[in-house]
């Protein structure tokens, strides 16, 4: 499975308004269940605190990766959101994020789950990535950048 398989443009919010983890929680929850049409806003939000009381998943440099396994979610979700302003993130290098990737999976994808994880830890190596993606205007913008990463030789599968 592909990142821009799982963070469609649909599911890319280029224009964060949270201040801190709680408020970007809420606000990546509401658009998708907005963008899915799936009323599971509390599970959602329960798995992802979960996973997150364990250990911040404000990783460094500006980066967040928040994700969670629940039963209310049928398939493997992302949602990719930018803030140009900086989130309060309690990150585990103290700095602001600008780069949120919230992913969800029901737990039968646990599999598949830490293959994302895996793919989006490679991408985030790359500063040049995060520069690209900081840096896009539109959330079709940031999908192209995804594909064209992906396309790469550097991140390929092969």
């Amino acid at each position: 499975m592909l990142l821009s398989e799982v963070f469609l443009p649909e599911f890319i919010i280029d224009d964060l308004q949270a201040d801190d983890k709680e408020e970007v929680f809420e606000e990546m929850v509401d658009h998708f269940c907005r963008v899915t049409k799936l009323n599971v806003r509390e599970e959602v939000l329960a798995a992802l605190r979960e996973r997150e009381a364990k250990m911040s998943t404000g990783i460094q440099n500006g980066i967040a990766i928040p994700h969670g396994k629940s039963a209310a979610v049928k398939n493997v979700f992302g949602v990719l959101g930018i803030s140009k302003k900086g989130i309060d993130y309690d990150s585990l290098d103290g700095k602001p994020v600008h780069l949120v990737l919230m992913l969800l999976a029901p737990p039968v994808e646990a599999e598949h789950h830490l293959h994302l994880l895996q793919r989006m830890a490679n991408f985030l190596r790359n500063p040049q990535f995060y520069q690209d993606v900081t840096g896009a205007r539109t959330a079709q913008e940031i999908s192209v950048i995804l594909t064209k990463y992906e396309d790469s030789e550097a991140f390929g599968d092969g």
